[in-house]
Protein backbone atom coordinates (compact mmCIF):
# COMPACT_ATOMS: atom_id res chain seq x y z
CA UNK A 1 0.00 0.00 0.00
CA UNK A 2 0.55 3.64 -0.38
CA UNK A 3 0.49 5.10 2.87
CA UNK A 4 1.35 8.98 4.00
CA UNK A 5 2.73 9.78 7.82
CA UNK A 6 2.21 13.09 8.92
CA UNK A 7 4.12 13.88 12.15
CA UNK A 8 6.29 11.34 10.98
CA UNK A 9 9.27 12.44 13.22
CA UNK A 10 7.58 12.46 16.91
CA UNK A 11 7.83 9.17 18.59
CA UNK A 12 4.69 7.24 17.28
CA UNK A 13 5.28 8.52 13.85
CA UNK A 14 8.46 7.37 13.65
CA UNK A 15 7.44 3.67 14.53
CA UNK A 16 4.82 4.28 12.18
CA UNK A 17 7.34 4.34 9.49
CA UNK A 18 9.77 1.95 10.26
CA UNK A 19 7.03 -0.93 10.82
CA UNK A 20 5.86 0.40 7.61
CA UNK A 21 8.39 -0.04 5.66
CA UNK A 22 9.25 -3.19 7.18
CA UNK A 23 6.03 -4.29 5.83
CA UNK A 24 6.76 -3.63 2.43
CA UNK A 25 4.49 -0.12 2.37
CA UNK A 26 5.66 2.80 0.11
CA UNK A 27 5.58 5.15 2.79
CA UNK A 28 5.69 8.77 2.48
CA UNK A 29 7.11 10.81 5.85
CA UNK A 30 5.44 14.46 5.58
CA UNK A 31 7.98 16.70 8.04
CA UNK A 32 8.90 19.55 9.00
CA UNK A 33 12.50 18.87 9.83
CA UNK A 34 14.21 16.13 7.68
CA UNK A 35 16.83 15.29 9.75
CA UNK A 36 14.84 14.40 12.55
CA UNK A 37 13.85 11.60 11.54
CA UNK A 38 16.70 8.52 11.62
CA UNK A 39 19.31 8.17 8.91
CA UNK A 40 17.81 4.38 8.27
CA UNK A 41 14.10 5.63 7.71
CA UNK A 42 15.06 8.59 5.36
CA UNK A 43 17.26 6.62 2.91
CA UNK A 44 13.84 3.66 2.19
CA UNK A 45 10.78 6.37 2.73
CA UNK A 46 9.33 9.43 0.77
CA UNK A 47 10.47 12.64 3.04
CA UNK A 48 8.54 15.45 1.95
CA UNK A 49 9.06 18.54 3.60
CA UNK A 50 5.84 20.55 4.35
CA UNK A 51 4.18 22.38 6.33
CA UNK A 52 1.23 19.96 7.70
CA UNK A 53 -1.11 23.22 8.92
CA UNK A 54 -0.70 24.36 4.79
CA UNK A 55 -3.42 22.48 2.77
CA UNK A 56 -1.82 23.53 -0.68
CA UNK A 57 1.91 22.32 0.94
CA UNK A 58 0.53 18.70 1.74
CA UNK A 59 -2.15 17.95 -0.90
CA UNK A 60 0.94 15.84 -3.12
CA UNK A 61 1.64 14.19 -0.23
CA UNK A 62 -1.80 12.71 -0.02
CA UNK A 63 -2.81 12.31 -3.51
CA UNK A 64 -2.81 8.99 -4.91
CA UNK A 65 -2.46 7.19 -1.33
CA UNK A 66 -4.67 4.13 0.42
CA UNK A 67 -4.24 5.46 3.42
CA UNK A 68 -3.39 8.86 5.35
CA UNK A 69 -1.84 8.29 9.24
CA UNK A 70 -1.21 11.23 11.39
CA UNK A 71 0.62 10.98 14.53
CA UNK A 72 0.31 14.93 15.04
CA UNK A 73 0.40 15.88 18.62
CA UNK A 74 2.01 19.10 20.61
CA UNK A 75 5.71 19.10 21.87
CA UNK A 76 4.57 20.82 25.30
CA UNK A 77 1.65 20.90 27.60
CA UNK A 78 0.46 24.70 27.02
CA UNK A 79 -2.05 25.75 24.65
CA UNK A 80 -2.49 24.09 21.06
CA UNK A 81 -4.60 24.04 18.17
CA UNK A 82 -1.79 21.33 16.62
CA UNK A 83 -3.85 18.57 16.57
CA UNK A 84 -7.34 19.99 15.26
CA UNK A 85 -5.38 22.60 12.90
CA UNK A 86 -3.64 19.66 11.42
CA UNK A 87 -6.52 17.54 11.31
CA UNK A 88 -8.38 20.46 9.28
CA UNK A 89 -5.46 21.04 6.76
CA UNK A 90 -5.17 17.44 5.96
CA UNK A 91 -8.90 16.27 5.53
CA UNK A 92 -9.43 19.89 3.61
CA UNK A 93 -5.97 18.24 1.40
CA UNK A 94 -7.34 14.75 1.47
CA UNK A 95 -10.59 16.05 -0.08
CA UNK A 96 -8.85 17.75 -3.11
CA UNK A 97 -6.84 14.66 -3.64
CA UNK A 98 -9.89 12.22 -3.84
CA UNK A 99 -7.75 10.17 -0.66
CA UNK A 100 -10.30 8.49 2.10
CA UNK A 101 -8.29 6.36 4.29
CA UNK A 102 -7.61 8.24 7.60
CA UNK A 103 -6.51 7.19 10.76
CA UNK A 104 -5.73 9.53 13.86
CA UNK A 105 -4.16 8.70 17.15
CA UNK A 106 -5.94 10.53 19.79
CA UNK A 107 -5.76 9.39 23.80
CA UNK A 108 -7.36 7.42 26.06
CA UNK A 109 -7.55 9.76 28.64
CA UNK A 110 -9.99 12.20 26.44
CA UNK A 111 -13.22 10.61 28.51
CA UNK A 112 -14.67 8.41 30.93
CA UNK A 113 -16.42 5.26 29.59
CA UNK A 114 -17.75 2.01 30.65
CA UNK A 115 -14.16 0.48 29.80
CA UNK A 116 -13.06 1.85 32.85
CA UNK A 117 -12.86 0.39 36.55
CA UNK A 118 -13.20 2.80 39.16
CA UNK A 119 -9.10 3.92 40.25
CA UNK A 120 -9.15 4.53 36.04
CA UNK A 121 -13.09 6.58 36.18
CA UNK A 122 -12.71 8.38 39.37
CA UNK A 123 -8.82 9.03 39.90
CA UNK A 124 -6.47 8.49 37.12
CA UNK A 125 -8.05 10.50 34.46
CA UNK A 126 -9.23 13.29 36.18
CA UNK A 127 -5.56 13.94 37.26
CA UNK A 128 -4.64 13.60 33.43
CA UNK A 129 -7.55 15.51 32.13
CA UNK A 130 -6.01 18.41 34.28
CA UNK A 131 -2.90 18.12 33.93
CA UNK A 132 -2.94 18.06 29.72
CA UNK A 133 -5.67 20.32 30.06
CA UNK A 134 -4.57 22.23 27.04
CA UNK A 135 -4.03 19.24 24.70
CA UNK A 136 -7.37 17.60 25.92
CA UNK A 137 -9.08 20.64 24.94
CA UNK A 138 -7.97 20.56 21.24
CA UNK A 139 -8.68 16.76 20.79
CA UNK A 140 -12.22 16.71 20.75
CA UNK A 141 -12.13 19.22 18.59
CA UNK A 142 -10.11 17.26 15.85
CA UNK A 143 -11.68 14.21 16.63
CA UNK A 144 -15.28 16.38 16.00
CA UNK A 145 -13.39 17.67 12.33
CA UNK A 146 -12.66 13.43 11.63
CA UNK A 147 -16.65 12.74 12.40
CA UNK A 148 -17.99 15.03 10.51
CA UNK A 149 -15.54 14.66 7.45
CA UNK A 150 -16.51 12.31 4.75
CA UNK A 151 -13.35 10.37 5.31
CA UNK A 152 -13.34 6.29 6.38
CA UNK A 153 -12.12 7.60 9.40
CA UNK A 154 -10.76 5.79 12.51
CA UNK A 155 -9.65 7.15 15.70
CA UNK A 156 -7.09 4.86 17.66
CA UNK A 157 -6.67 5.90 21.37
CA UNK A 158 -3.36 4.99 22.71
CA UNK A 159 -2.88 5.04 26.96
CA UNK A 160 0.00 6.62 28.32
CA UNK A 161 2.72 5.66 25.38
CA UNK A 162 5.82 4.33 26.59
CA UNK A 163 9.06 3.13 24.36
CA UNK A 164 9.98 -0.84 23.72
CA UNK A 165 9.99 -2.91 21.74
CA UNK A 166 6.90 -4.38 19.73
CA UNK A 167 4.93 -7.34 22.60
CA UNK A 168 2.34 -8.26 19.75
CA UNK A 169 0.06 -8.86 23.19
CA UNK A 170 -1.90 -5.79 23.03
CA UNK A 171 -5.32 -4.96 23.71
CA UNK A 172 -8.17 -3.29 21.84
CA UNK A 173 -11.59 -2.11 22.70
CA UNK A 174 -13.86 -0.89 20.35
CA UNK A 175 -15.65 2.88 21.37
CA UNK A 176 -14.78 2.36 24.71
CA UNK A 177 -11.43 2.05 27.07
CA UNK A 178 -9.18 -0.57 27.55
CA UNK A 179 -10.18 -1.82 31.09
CA UNK A 180 -6.97 -2.03 32.76
CA UNK A 181 -4.77 -0.59 29.86
CA UNK A 182 -2.42 1.85 31.57
CA UNK A 183 0.27 2.29 29.35
CA UNK A 184 0.32 1.73 25.31
CA UNK A 185 3.84 0.86 23.88
CA UNK A 186 4.75 3.01 20.58
CA UNK A 187 5.54 -0.22 18.89
CA UNK A 188 2.38 -1.57 19.55
CA UNK A 189 0.36 0.85 18.57
CA UNK A 190 1.93 1.58 15.09
CA UNK A 191 1.71 -2.40 14.66
CA UNK A 192 -2.49 -1.89 15.74
CA UNK A 193 -2.72 1.25 13.07
CA UNK A 194 -1.29 -0.49 10.23
CA UNK A 195 -3.23 -3.36 11.03
CA UNK A 196 -6.37 -1.27 11.21
CA UNK A 197 -5.83 0.24 7.95
CA UNK A 198 -7.09 -2.97 5.92
CA UNK A 199 -10.12 -3.69 8.34
CA UNK A 200 -13.02 -1.80 6.68
CA UNK A 201 -15.22 -3.03 10.14
CA UNK A 202 -13.14 -0.26 12.11
CA UNK A 203 -14.06 2.51 9.60
CA UNK A 204 -16.46 5.19 12.10
CA UNK A 205 -15.09 4.02 14.86
CA UNK A 206 -13.08 4.42 17.91
CA UNK A 207 -10.38 1.82 18.49
CA UNK A 208 -8.55 1.79 22.06
CA UNK A 209 -5.46 0.18 22.36
CA UNK A 210 -3.12 -0.83 25.22
CA UNK A 211 -0.01 -2.88 26.37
Amino acid sequence: MKITVFGATGGSGVELVRQGLARGHEITAVVRDPARLPAELRQRADVVTADVMDPDAITPAVTGRDAVLSAMGPRGTGPTTVCSGSTRAILTAMERAGARRLLMISAAGLERDAGDGPVTRYVIKPIVQRALRHVYADLPEAERLLRASGTDWTIVRPARLTDGAATGRYRTARDLGVRGGHTTRRADLADCMLTLIGDPTSVGHVVSVAT
